[in-house]
C-alpha cells in the first residue's frame, strides 16, 4: 500500500506540472489585439506517442548460493572410514563415503531404503527407486511389475534381484542380490557436499555431512502480500556484483511464511511476513565464478504488449475529470489511461496514433 501511495503522489505531482504546461501554452496563443509587435512563439517540450511493451517490475535483494542445506545421517552400523570433501558432487551409482571400508554408493530418488530387499514379491516405493536406478545405470531389470492400484510401487522380482546382483559384482560389493539398508544411500539428485560433520573413526549411525543442490540459485524473500503476482516459470533479471545482468527463471515458491509477528513476539518474528522465492539462472556458466553473493532480482510481474504510451508528464488533468494529451498547437486529445511503468503510461483514445507529437512538462 505504501508503494501505491508514493506512486499516486508522484503521478499527481507530474499531472500538476503537465496542467501548468498546458495552461502556459493556452495563454501563449491568446491575443488581445493590443500587440504592436509580433512575439516569438513559445518553445515547448514535446514527446511522441509510441507503440511499445510496458512491464510493471519490482526489484528485490536476493542471495546467490546453493540453497538450503540438508543433513545426511547414516543408518549403518560400523565405523566411518572415508568421507568426501566439501564441494564434492554425488553421482548415481558411485560411492559417496565408506563404512567399515565398504563403499556406500548413491541412488537418486525420494524414498530411502528402509528395509532389507531380499524376498521376491514385496512391493513398495523403495523397490521402485532400486529398479529406476539400475535401469538408469544400464542394467536389464526385466519388465516392471506394478499392482493394479496406483502409487504402490514396483514388485521385487527375480529379474530385478538378478540385476542387483550383477551391479553389486561390477562395483566390487558382495554379490548377494539382496539390498540391506545402509549399504546404499538415496539422495534427491546429483547434490553437492556442503560441510562434513563427521570424521574417520566416528560411529557410522550419526550425521555424516550436509548437502545442498548442485545447481546455484538465488533466494529472494518476497512479502507474502505480493507473492501472488509471481509464478513458477516467470522470467527474472539478476544483477550480479560485477555489474552484469543475467536472465533467470522462477522455479519454486516457498510454502512457509516467515516473520510477520507482533511486538509481543521474538525479534526473529518481527517485520513483514515473507515467502522465499527461488530463481535459477538460465545459464549456469553465468555464475560459474561465484559460490555466494548478494544480488538484486527484478521481477516483471505484469506486461502489456504493443500498447500506445507517453511519458507520465504528458498527461493533462481535465477539470471535469479524466485526462488528455495536448498537441503542440494547443488542442487537447482526450485519453484513457492504463498501466503505469517506468515513467510511461499506457494511453488509448480515438484520435491517438503512433508517432503523434504531444506536449510534455519535462
Amino acid at each position: 500500500m505504501a508503494r501505491r501511495s508514493k506512486a499516486a503522489v508522484a503521478v499527481s505531482a507530474l499531472l500538476a506540472v503537465g496542467a501548468t504546461a498546458a495552461g502556459a501554452v493556452g495563454w501563449s496563443t491568446t491575443h488581445t489585439g493590443q500587440d504592436t509587435k509580433a512575439t516569438a512563439p513559445v518553445r515547448v517540450r514535446t514527446a511522441t506517442v509510441t507503440r511499445t511493451d510496458l512491464s510493471d517490475s519490482r526489484t528485490l535483494p536476493g542471495t546467490l548460493g546453493f540453497g538450503r542445506s540438508h543433513v545426511l545421517r547414516s543408518t549403518s552400523q560400523g565405523v566411518v572410514t572415508l568421507l568426501p570433501k566439501p564441494g564434492a558432487r554425488a553421482a548415481r551409482g558411485k560411492a559417496l563415503y565408506r563404512i567399515d571400508d565398504r563403499p556406500v554408493p548413491v541412488f537418486f530418488g525420494d524414498t530411502p531404503f528402509f528395509r532389507t530387499l531380499a524376498k521376491t514379491g514385496v512391493r513398495g516405493h523403495d523397490v521402485s527407486v532400486l529398479a529406476d536406478n539400475l535401469r538408469a545405470l544400464g542394467y536389464d531389470t526385466g519388465p516392471a511389475v506394478t499392482p493394479a492400484g496406483p502409487g504402490e510401487g514396483e514388485e521385487f522380482t527375480p529379474a530385478l534381484a538378478a540385476a542387483l546382483k550383477r551391479w553389486q559384482h561390477d562395483t566390487g560389493q558382495d554379490a548377494t542380490g539382496t539390498l540391506v539398508p545402509g549399504r546404499a544411500v538415496v539422495l534427491p539428485g546429483p547434490v553437492r557436499v556442503d560441510t562434513v560433520e563427521a570424521q574417520p573413526g566416528d560411529a557410522a549411525d550419526a550425521a555424516l555431512l550436509t548437502y545442498t543442490s548442485a545447481a546455484k540459485s538465488v533466494t529472494v524473500a518476497v512479502e507474502a502480500t505480493d507473492v501472488g503476482t509471481i509464478k513458477a516459470g516467470h522470467k527474472a533479471h539478476i544483477s550480479l556484483p560485477d555489474g552484469r545482468t543475467i536472465r533467470g527463471t522462477v522455479t519454486t515458491l516457498g510454502r512457509t511464511v516467515q516473520g510477520g509477528g507482533t511486538a509481543q513476539d521474538t525479534a526473529e518474528q518481527t517485520g513483514p511476513a515473507t515467502i522465499d522465492v527461488t530463481v535459477v539462472p538460465d545459464r549456469a556458466a553465468d555464475v560459474q565464478s561465484l559460490d555466494a553473493a548478494a544480488v538484486q532480482v527484478r521481477f516483471d510481474t505484469t506486461t502489456r504488449k504493443g500498447v500506445l504510451a507517453v511519458p507520465v508528464s504528458a498527461l493533462v488533468a481535465l477539470r471535469e475529470g479524466g485526462y488528455a494529451l495536448q498537441r503542440p498547437d494547443g488542442t487537447l486529445v482526450a485519453v484513457t489511461t492504463g498501466m503505469f511503468a517506468g515513467g510511461l503510461v499506457e494511453v488509448s483514445g480515438k484520435a491517438l496514433t503512433d508517432g503523434l507529437k504531444v506536449v510534455t512538462a519535462s
